[in-house]
């Protein structure tokens, strides 16, 4: 995978997520609770970037649903991160992306095992606070990925992307390919996926601007992470919707499920789909002409810089305060409000160069 592709700079807006989290219902919380979890969680001691990185750590990944090729291959960056530094790595998480309650459950199996940190992808922003914040009471530094919980719950958040970037690239990409002039809908994940959320928030404002004022967002359905929900909502979303134009799924189980749908149907090449998605997943879409262009990070890496993030954070060499830097691999990273670091911009993939990548 080519570094530069994901490392250009850009206006990395990070306070967007936190903000976006803010909004977000925290289940099972008092006001004051989610009063509080919107402070970040960093540590009252002072860092020391020059500290030791200690070796013989571990960290337990938690993704959102094990077996699901992306989490699969982005924690299997953080296996290969902490293998470097001298760290252990272990994976436990539920089969279901919609399973918070077992994510809670693993939650507090991790803190009984007493793990040095814990690396998490959040269903829910608020569901994991009570046991997340109880690992961190036990000295467990607790780095979120992929989706965030609210500040609070955790140390330092490693986001793919801006989340505006994320959203309103996916309409401009749309909008190019259906000439700015349709109905539109979008495949999501689960109701309560907070990075779903927060993207979807920035295509409805991406949306107010005049240029897409031929454009209408008729429907937001919701697949689940679940491929023969996805597969079935992209049927439904044309049956209601027989003259819309374009589908944009920001979840790589919905995007393929929903290219599978359209290549094997009158819409194919006509009802236009983007999103985010993986090469491997995709190419075949691609190259049948299913799909022009979508977006992804690289999820290796996503896992890579939420491994070596939760290493410095036990080893005291960051925090999680605003404006720390720290070097993970070949690249420093700055500590944004809120926590929140940012992998870098997503690259787009198209017929051009998909076979160059491979994940």
């Amino acid at each position: 995978m080519r570094k530069s592709s994901l490392r250009r700079s850009g206006a990395a807006l990070a306070a967007a997520t936190s903000f976006a989290l803010a909004l977000t219902a925290c289940g099972g919380t008092t006001k004051s609770d989610v009063k509080s979890d919107n402070a970040s969680a960093a540590s009252a001691g002072k860092a020391d970037p020059n500290a030791a990185t200690k070796k013989g750590l571990t960290v337990g990944f938690l993704p959102k649903q094990v077996n699901n090729p992306y989490f699969t291959t982005s924690d299997k960056g953080g296996e290969k991160a902490l293998a470097e530094l001298g760290s252990k790595y272990k994976e436990v998480g539920p089969s279901s992306a919609t399973d918070t309650s077992g994510q809670v459950s693993y939650v507090n199996t991790l803190t009984q095992q007493q793990v040095n940190a814990i690396a998490v992808s959040a269903q829910d922003p608020g569901a994991l606070c009570t046991a997340l914040k109880q690992a961190m009471s036990n000295g467990i530094k607790v780095v979120t990925y992929d989706s965030d919980t609210s500040p609070g719950c955790r140390n330092a958040f490693v986001s793919q992307a801006s989340a505006e970037d994320l959203g309103r690239t996916e309409v401009q990409l749309l909008a190019e390919q259906i000439g700015y002039k349709g109905e539109i809908a979008v495949l999501s994940a689960a109701q309560t996926a907070t990075n779903q959320n927060t993207w979807i928030g920035y295509m409805k404002d991406e949306l107010k601007d005049p240029k897409y004022k031929n454009v209408k967002l008729v429907k937001i359905a919701y697949g689940n992470d679940d491929a023969q929900q996805s597969f079935q909502q992209t049927q439904g979303l044309l049956q209601e919707h027989p003259n819309l134009k374009g589908i944009i799924s920001p979840t790589t189980v919905g995007i393929k499920a929903a290219a599978q749908y359209l290549s094997g149907s009158k819409y194919k090449g006509k009802v236009k789909l983007t999103g985010l998605g993986t090469p491997d997943d995709m190419r075949k879409y691609v190259k049948n002409g299913t799909v022009d262009a979508f977006e992804l990070w690289d999820p290796a890496k996503l896992g890579d810089l939420a491994a070596r993030t939760a290493v410095a954070l036990v080893s005291g060499q960051i925090s999680g305060k605003e404006g720390e830097t720290f070097k993970a691999g070949d690249t420093t990273y700055t500590i944004g409000k809120d926590g929140v670091i940012n992998l870098g911009k997503p690259t787009v993939f198209d017929a051009k160069n998909i076979d160059q990548f491979n994940f």
